[in-house]
């Protein structure tokens, strides 16, 4: 008799136990009756029917999901290898248990095959100048493809881009090319914003004569800061023609008594 009760308490130790079940704050337990689902329990502990229900876990935090290096031809003919990253979570449960098999899997696969249409759509300088657009573009495409699968795609980033060799040396002489034109205009542009305000300065020095006097002087000024050893003084021509015409007058003279 005692055995008999001692085997009826283990019998129903492990019947609690096998119906005993613990749920985690992050995650659901789908419920199974009879191979039916019945629903979604947790977090928390509950009982299970023994050998009629069953439970099957399911994960609701952020997976972060690779995408593996993907060759893909952009809209004109560049080859390129890209990588992305993927983030996303269960939001439903019993969906992501009885329509898929394997939620990251599938998830996967879907991304996959979206990075390389989307991709394949667009051309090489929107896919290096618009990044941002094209990863909107993946994510609401993906998180359209998972929506029956009780699945939520919060963001897809392209990580890497991955050029040609050739094509780098190519972007790589272009963009010289180009810092040597916007160079050549600014110093165009500079000479001239010098020569409009060089004829502006003209236009005033030939109202004020003294005006060049007073640039003289502060010339000077300049040199002679710098301790320099030979000062060069220009003198306009109307200061030496008097000179001039004055030798000029006295050789005409010799000319006339020699003769």
């Amino acid at each position: 008799m005692f055995s008999f009760m001692a085997t009826l308490f283990v019998l129903a130790l492990m019947l609690l136990a096998a119906s005993i079940r613990i749920v985690q704050e992050y995650e659901r337990g789908v419920i199974f009756r009879l191979g039916r689902c019945v629903g979604a329990r947790g977090p928390g502990l509950f009982l299970l029917i023994p050998f009629i229900e069953r439970m099957r876990k399911v994960d609701l935090r952020v997976v972060t999901l690779e995408v593996p290096t993907q060759e893909v031809i952009t809209r004109d003919n560049v080859t390129v290898k890209v990588n992305a990253v993927a983030y996303f979570r269960v939001i439903n449960p019993v969906d992501a248990v009885i329509k898929v098999l394997d939620p990251v899997f599938a998830t996967s696969q879907l991304a996959q095959t979206t990075l390389r249409s989307v991709l394949g759509q667009s051309e090489l300088d929107e896919l290096l100048a618009h990044r941002e657009t094209i990863n909107q573009r993946l994510q609401q495409i993906i998180d359209e493809g998972t929506e029956p699968w009780g699945i939520k795609v919060s963001l897809v980033e392209v990580r890497d881009v991955e050029l040609p060799a050739s094509l780098q040396r190519a972007m790589a002489a272009q963009a010289e090319a180009e810092r040597e034109r916007r160079a050549k205009i600014i110093h165009a542009e500079g000479e001239f914003q010098a020569a409009q305000k060089l004829a502006e300065a003209a236009r005033i020095i030939a109202t004020e004569p003294a005006t060049i006097q007073l640039r003289y002087l502060q010339t000077l000024r300049e040199i002679a800061a710098e301790n320099a050893s030979t000062i060069v003084f220009p003198l306009p021509l109307e200061m030496l023609r008097p000179l001039m015409q004055m030798m000029e007058g006295r050789a005409a003279g010799k000319g006339e008594a020699a003769s």
